[in-house]
């Protein structure tokens, strides 16, 4: 039925002219699909706010059972979600509520004798990956996660997360060079929740999914919360090697560094207003598309559009979103896998964004 309406939707809105501007989002989704390891992939292209290729190939859950992940089906969007938390404290420092100076010690005090150098640390380096905290999520130099990946109950406030990279060794000096952090983030919501006094899920369903009309996207915090409706399943060796679907992700991990569920439709509404400037004036958007950025990288360069990637991963799942800079045309991926992420499987995601973006390219 999610299918047939879908077929009927691209039928009544769409142009030829329109569909013409994407590549086959079904076949890139079969190909992904036939890669080792990949449970299911589910795609959306859209142009101009209106859908005009949906896919969905691979299963829902492992070994080919629960059927086909519906297309407006929903996924977490990991670190993607950085990008509306930066967008959130952005708009505070429009307000004049922050200042892109303000030191984290002045603004969490609580983080004195936590996090070292907090009294140098700005928030405009916790944007832009250069304070140099360490990150807790993997251990530094190897893709393996500090906290346990099958602890799917236990809820951990921000400050406990912040306080597993006490007395690990810094990445660089404040400002001094990029080092991806997911604890700048985790302290980047904490900050958007002391400033405004409301939760940080509050602040970004006020700020961006009700007024992006959003409706299918939230902020999940509190374990053992899963995803809303059918959905594909990820999964994860244990030390035994046996693979255990992590479905039931810790969302308390996330807070600003990751927790937004999403679909496809309501991410290229995101991406559109992004980069149209209607969310930040360009000269505070700026901060996150320039120089260090929290997870943007140049996508494509022989398409005649400038388009720009981000991503976002955990245990089990993989996302891209891909869109040209004018804010026209969005590509947004999800793959759902049975095995850490690998190159492998990137490049393939890279190279679907690339041929239903750049069809005459890829």
């Amino acid at each position: 039925m999610v299918a047939a309406t879908a077929v009927a939707l691209l039928a009544t809105t769409v142009s030829p002219a329109q569909a013409s501007e994407v590549g086959d989002v079904q076949r890139a989704m079969v190909e992904l699909a036939t890669m080792p390891n990949v449970v299911g992939a589910l795609g959306g292209a859209y142009v101009d706010g209106r859908p005009v290729g949906l896919g969905s190939a691979g299963s829902r859950l492992l070994g080919g059972k629960g059927g086909v992940i519906p297309t407006d089906a929903r996924f977490r969007i990991g670190s993607q979600t950085k990008t509306m938390v930066a967008t959130v404290v952005l708009q505070l420092v429009e307000e004049h509520r922050l200042s892109l100076d303000g030191k984290l010690a002045d603004l969490l005090p609580e983080t004195t004798g936590v996090v070292a150098r907090a009294d140098d640390i700005t928030v405009q380096q916790l944007i832009q990956h250069t304070s140099g905290i360490p990150d807790w999520f993997y251990r530094a130099g190897t893709e393996v996660p500090l906290f346990d990946v099958f602890d799917f109950t236990t809820r951990y406030r921000p400050i406990d997360v912040v306080k597993l990279t006490t007395g690990l060794p810094r990445t660089g000096e404040p400002g001094e060079k990029f080092t991806y952090s997911n604890t700048g983030y985790t302290l980047l919501g904490m900050i958007i929740e002391k400033v405004t006094g409301h939760a940080l899920s509050t602040e970004l369903d006020r700020r961006l999914f009700r007024p992006l009309g959003m409706t299918r996207t939230y902020h999940v915090t509190a374990p053992p919360e899963g995803i809303d409706g059918p959905h594909g399943h990820g999964y994860y060796p244990d030390a035994t090697g046996t693979l255990r679907d992590v479905d039931r992700f810790n969302a308390s991990w996330g807070n600003g560094a990751g927790g937004v569920v999403s679909t496809t439709k309501d991410m290229a509404a995101f991406q559109r207003a992004f980069w149209q400037n209607k969310l930040l004036p360009p000269a505070l958007q700026v901060i996150i598309t320039k120089g260090p950025t929290p997870g943007a990288a140049r996508a494509a360069d022989q398409c005649g559009d400038d388009i720009k990637m981000f991503g976002g991963s955990a245990p089990g799942y993989t996302v891209l979103t891909f869109g040209t800079t004018d804010g026209r045309k969005q590509f947004i991926l999800s793959v759902t896998h049975s095995a850490p992420t690998d190159d492998a499987v990137i490049t393939a995601m890279f190279k679907a964004g690339q041929s239903v973006l750049c069809p005459a390219g890829s």
